[in-house]
Formats: C-alpha cells, sequence, structure tokens
C-alpha cells in the first residue's frame, strides 16, 4: 500500500478529527480512509490515532507525525508538479476559502484568470463569511478583509478596501444628502449585519475620525443586498468600494459626503503558519497580487 497514501489519510483524519470528513477531502470512502490509517500504524508498529465514538484524537506518536507529515506531502507535491509540469503548467487540486460577496465579485473571475494559465489544476472555492477553520476544513488559502488576530495563521497582503457612503438619485432628491457623518442619524441607513460594527460606520477627514450612529428599517447581512436596496431608492449605503463599481458607473448610486474618506482594511491571503508553502499556493498568491492592481478592483 502506497505510503503517500497513507500518510495523505493520517493528516486529513488528524486535522478533521473525523474519518468521514476525511474521506470527504481525500474524495475517497471512509472504509478506505480507515484502512490506509490502520495500514500506517502497522508499518510504523505504533498506535498514532485515539478512537472514540465521537471524535478522534492524536496520540503523542501521531502529534510528533503530524507535525512533519503535511510539509513532507507539500514539498512531494511541489517535487513532483515540477517533473511532470512541462506545458501543463500546476496539477492537483488547491482548495479556497473567500468571504461571499468579494468572492463573487472578484475571487471567482480571478481564479477563472488564473486556471486558464494552468489547465492541470483543479479550483475548490468555497464561499462562506465566517472565518473557517483552515486546517480541520483542508483549505490550502483563504481571502480576509481586515485585519486577522489568529496567530497561527501568515498573512499576505494584497492591497486595501475602502468603503464609500452612498444613495441613489431618487433618494437624494427625496430626502436630501447629509452633509456630515453625525446627519446620517436623521436619514435612512440599510444596516449591513456583516460589519464588525454594524450600526458604528467610520470616518476620517484630515486625520480626525468620526465615528456615525447610524439606523435604519433595513438590515442585510450582503454589502451587495445592501447597495440593491440603496439603488432602489429605500437608503442610505455603506459600502466596500469593490461592491460599487458597477452601479457608481451607471449613476444608480452617487457617492456622498466627499470631504470624508470612509473605512478601509486590508485584503489578504492566509495559509497556516509552520508549512513550507506548496508552489501552487504560491503561485496563485503572487498571481493576485498582479491580478488585483490589473483589474483595479479596490
Amino acid at each position: 500500500m502506497d505510503i503517500v497514501d497513507q500518510l495523505k489519510a493520517f493528516v486529513a483524519t488528524a486535522q478533521t478529527g473525523s474519518f468521514t470528513a476525511a474521506a470527504g477531502q481525500l474524495g475517497v470512502s471512509n472504509r478506505l480512509t480507515s484502512k490506509y490509517v490502520a495500514e500506517l500504524e502497522r508499518r510504523l508498529g505504533t498506535r498514532l490515532l485515539q478512537r472514540t465514538t465521537r471524535k478522534v484524537g492524536l496520540t503523542p506518536a501521531g502529534d510528533e507525525l503530524l507535525a512533519r507529515a503535511p510539509a513532507l506531502l507539500d514539498d512531494l507535491d511541489d517535487l513532483l508538479g515540477e517533473v511532470s509540469e512541462g506545458s501543463r503548467g500546476l496539477t492537483g487540486v488547491i482548495r479556497i476559502s473567500a468571504p461571499v460577496t468579494f468572492g463573487e465579485v472578484y475571487v471567482a473571475g480571478m481564479l477563472a484568470r488564473f486556471a486558464k494559465q494552468n489547465l492541470a489544476l483543479t479550483i475548490d472555492l468555497r464561499l462562506n463569511d465566517r472565518h473557517v477553520d483552515l486546517a480541520s476544513e483542508g483549505i490550502d488559502l483563504a481571502f480576509r478583509m481586515g485585519h486577522s488576530e489568529m496567530l497561527s495563521l501568515k498573512t499576505r497582503k494584497l492591497g486595501t478596501f475602502g468603503s464609500l457612503l452612498v444613495a441613489s438619485p431618487s433618494y437624494i432628491e427625496r430626502c436630501g444628502s447629509p452633509k456630515s457623518p453625525e446627519d446620517l442619524v436623521n436619514h435612512a441607513c440599510i444596516v449591513d449585519t456583516n460589519r464588525r460594527a454594524p450600526n458604528r460606520w467610520l470616518f476620517n477627514r484630515d486625520g480626525t475620525e468620526t465615528v456615525a450612529h447610524v439606523r435604519g428599517r433595513f438590515h442585510v447581512n450582503s454589502a451587495r443586498a445592501a447597495a440593491a436596496l440603496a439603488a432602489d431608492g429605500v437608503g442610505i449605503a455603506y459600502a466596500p468600494r469593490f461592491v460599487l463599481h458597477d452601479t457608481l458607473q451607471t449613476g444608480s448610486l452617487m457617492p456622498l459626503l466627499d470631504d470624508y474618506t470612509g473605512e478601509t482594511g486590508p485584503v489578504s491571503a492566509v495559509y497556516l503558519e509552520g508549512r513550507s508553502l506548496p508552489r501552487k499556493v504560491r503561485a496563485l498568491i503572487e498571481f493576485a497580487i498582479e491580478d488585483i492592481k490589473l483589474t483595479s478592483i479596490l
């Protein structure tokens, strides 16, 4: 039985804590995953996993192996990819996580452009607004908006997003434009509950920060939905510029408070600390850095 398959089954099971989850990640049966791990334990002459009815845990020997096996598998993947690559480009599967809106507006298209240069590469994109656990869900690379405080992750900054206050021409004609952030208390504001502080909108002018406490009848967990509602004239939205690109160009939405700068934050690629980065992941990060500049999405 192939030692590489055994190691892959062990790593996936240890990271997910479940033979079933590991089997789904590897694309094989639950039975085969368990068989691979059992064969590896026989080969090494020691138990690697503690099996219970609810979860699979690590023995001391398993913990030691898990600390080194992922890097070994990544190095092997790199080596085989470089040898067999030829004209096919990068090979294998790359699993990516991204926030829903940023994933739909930008990441999906960027990955399509990246895939055209690497026809043998399989892309697995998973959109989710929660911060997924990269290790347990087998994610190679995640795109994140804003600052990350997780010490277990390494971060590569791709750019900076900015937020913009917008409303439709019909709303402005009907209700007028705010002259300062403080005026927003008298306006119908569309609250995006995905923001870290949904009812507190930050603005900056000449180095002075102002916090507007907003309220409104519409609460949504999507910046795109907030922008769409604003375009329908129901209120004022505060959304990332990359969401507003098309509606600003068509005039469906108009920028407000031009003298103020909206909230900004980093757009980053994050991956697990303590592991050598596979060549395909390094290539995707470098591609994304240049692609973001070319598309001017931020």
